[in-house]
């Protein structure tokens, strides 16, 4: 079940993220920071446990960043991911967005969504505030996204 997510879920959904920045594959997220923004994120529930977690985060008036996606290995490749994404991107349109971007190491998953590669450098300067967090700025390799939403 796809949901937004509650208060009592960001420790589960800091330990499912914290798989994969402990690897580098993905940004960290501070307690703090996942309790500040609770209402950009939706989890996965399979009866009664997190599985997995992504946010939608609006950066401009028409633009919006999926992030923080991340699903227990054992639950990886079933789904659960599009599901979270499709989620954000019914969100994005209902806010009226006009676009969304992810900043991701896996391109392909996206590209399914309807998603396409573009160059980091034709999104805003206001996306990297993220960035500048993460152990690997400047010498990021991460891969823009991008999705046209439409009405």
């Amino acid at each position: 079940m796809i949901r937004k997510a509650r208060i009592s879920d960001v420790v589960e959904m800091k330990q499912i993220i914290n798989t994969y920045s402990r690897e580098e594959l993905m940004l960290a997220r501070s307690l703090s920071e996942m309790y500040e923004n609770i209402r950009d994120y939706y989890v996965c529930e399979i009866e009664g446990e997190i599985v997995g977690c992504c946010a939608l985060h609006v950066v401009w008036e028409d633009l919006a960043e999926i992030l923080a996606l991340a699903v227990k290995p054992d639950c990886a490749r079933k789904g659960v991911g599009t599901k979270l994404v499709s989620a954000c991107l019914e969100d994005a349109k209902s806010l009226g967005m006009k676009e969304v971007f992810a900043l991701t190491y896996v391109p392909g998953f996206f590209e399914t969504l309807g998603f396409n590669i573009v160059d980091k450098n034709s999104l805003p300067r206001k996306i990297w505030s993220g960035c500048i967090r993460c152990p690997k700025f400047p010498d990021c390799n991460e891969i823009a996204v991008l999705k046209s939403i439409k009405e």
